[in-house]
């Protein structure tokens, strides 16, 4: 990433939350500890299913008396619901601000100029009561900055930073072996902890029940996780969603995410599983990306 580019990230949306029990609603729910979340400090986190299946995943940044959730933009009615199914009797709020506040990504090396900055994944900093901070899931993501629509401009202005091709992002994210879109064909399909969610500071093992805490635990202290979900590069040919990958006619994993920037979940505990190895998928040759945080 560009040290001067800004990346605005029309496909994320915001979720307010907020009320006398905002802390409590969610630490009961998401698969980190909310109270991690400060005005220098934010997290990654996620809404699993019963059974511990990914639903949805989202950054939590504090802001005033509440939390902002920074969601795909796809998934953001359906995480507000789901959220409006648990709430019940709790003493909380849930607006989309979708409408008023935008997104952006800046480079690290850019985040780290501003006063007050540290290099730590998640440390977060005020830029005109604006926040700012480096990505929870890795620093290598970049910072992001959550701003009022009407202030964007002028603070990119102020920054120095020129709006660049959104793809260049996305293509940052894939190297790092991170989905930033399309995460809904992930739901109900594989399992949060197999999203990579446990190395990238997205699930607190110590915090309380949740929902899905009792598979996620299970498949974490018995080692039972044995398929991760990886970016992969087509070398020659195409694919379709749910195509199998196969190695020497051995079936190792499928598609689930299918665009320019697809992702598989593999068997990566198969002896065969080799980065080095070209497999097969449908009618392409694919190799597997090794993310620097695995």
């Amino acid at each position: 990433m560009n040290k001067n580019n800004v990346y605005i990230l029309e496909d994320r949306s915001i979720l307010y939350v907020n009320g006398e029990n905002v802390s409590e609603f969610l630490q009961n729910l998401i698969s980190n500890d909310i109270f991690k979340v400060t005005e220098t400090n934010s997290c990654f986190a996620s809404l699993l299913t019963p059974q511990g299946k990914y639903l949805y995943d989202f950054i939590i940044i504090k802001h005033k008396n509440g939390y902002f959730l920074d969601c795909e933009k796809k998934n953001i009615e359906g995480l507000l619901k789901q959220l409006n199914l648990y709430k019940l009797r709790s003493k909380v709020e849930i607006l989309n601000l979708s409408n008023e506040f935008v997104v952006a990504s800046i480079s690290k090396e850019k985040f780290l100029e501003l006063s007050g900055s540290k290099d730590k994944a998640g440390h977060t900093v005020n830029f005109y009561h604006d926040p700012i901070f480096l990505d929870p899931r890795t620093s290598e993501l970049g910072a992001r900055l959550i701003i009022n629509l009407e202030k964007l401009y002028l603070s990119l202005k102020k920054l120095k930073l020129k709006s660049s091709n959104i793809d260049e992002y996305y293509q940052h994210s894939h190297n790092l072996g991170i989905p930033p879109k399309e995460t809904q064909q992930l739901q109900n399909k594989i399992f949060g902890i197999e999203c990579n969610f446990d190395k990238l500071n997205g699930i607190d093992f110590k915090k309380g029940c949740y929902v899905g805490q009792e598979n996620t635990a299970r498949i974490n202290l018995k080692d039972k996780l044995n398929k991760r979900l990886f970016a992969i590069n087509v070398v020659e040919g195409t694919f379709n969603d749910g195509d199998t990958i196969t190695f020497e006619k051995k079936e190792i994993g499928k598609i689930v995410i299918n665009n320019k920037f697809s992702y598989a979940i593999l068997k990566f505990k198969e002896k065969i599983f080799n980065y080095d190895s070209e497999f097969v998928c449908g009618n392409a040759k694919i190799k597997i990306i090794k993310p620097i945080w695995l």
